[in-house]
């Protein structure tokens, strides 16, 4: 396509060259005489036209073919380029797009293991609530028990201490009010009563 291009602007530009070379031819021919030679020289231009019309065939002629090849050379590239460009775009809009499905599932699994830890945390305080509840009751328990067998034995031992001052405070009053008399008479039914026992 572009070789096309440059055959038809070669095929054009011979033409206008020759076009503009004999317009000047025409109108040196017609205007020279009358300014008396202080004019443009048309001549010189023509000979210029012709020499640049030559020229621009001979390049177009020699440098059709590595421009036109150049040119496509180029055209490929660029399109290489523009299509590698829009893959890679496309590879990387898809990369994207895995990685936001990544992070929105790792949000999802970061917000199952939270609720899960939460759990894991409840239970475990529950279970240290009952666990030290237990313990709790069961030292309520031996406490109780404990003050029970406190009390038991304090009043074991006022019971004691009662029966012994009794003991003693009727002794001394039994001192004070016998005589001794008394304390025959008592011995001999006493005697007696062993007497009749053993019998």
């Amino acid at each position: 396509m572009i070789s096309l291009r440059l055959e038809s602007l070669g095929r054009l530009a011979l033409p206008a060259a020759l076009s503009l070379g004999a317009a000047a031819v025409a109108s040196a021919s017609e205007g020279g005489g009358a300014h008396g030679g202080v004019g443009i020289p048309w001549g010189e231009v023509l000979k210029q036209a012709v020499n640049l019309a030559i020229l621009a065939g001979v390049l177009v002629y020699f440098l059709r073919k590595p421009v036109s090849s150049f040119l496509a050379e180029r055209s490929a590239l660029l399109r290489k380029a523009i299509d590698d460009a829009a893959k890679a775009r496309a590879e990387a809009a898809e990369k994207l797009s895995a990685v936001e499905a990544r992070v929105a599932r790792l949000s999802g699994e970061i917000a199952q293991m939270n609720e899960r830890m939460d759990a894991e945390a409840r239970a475990e305080a529950e279970q240290i609530r009952k666990s030290y509840a237990a313990e709790i009751a069961g030292i309520r328990a031996q406490a109780e028990f404990t003050g029970q067998q406190e009390i038991k034995k304090a009043r074991e031992e006022l019971r004691r201490e009662a029966s012994e001052l009794s003991a003693r405070a009727a002794e001394e009053l039994v001192r004070r009010t016998l005589t001794p008399e008394d304390q025959e008479r008592l011995v001999r039914e006493n005697i007696q009563e062993i007497e009749g026992i053993v019998r």
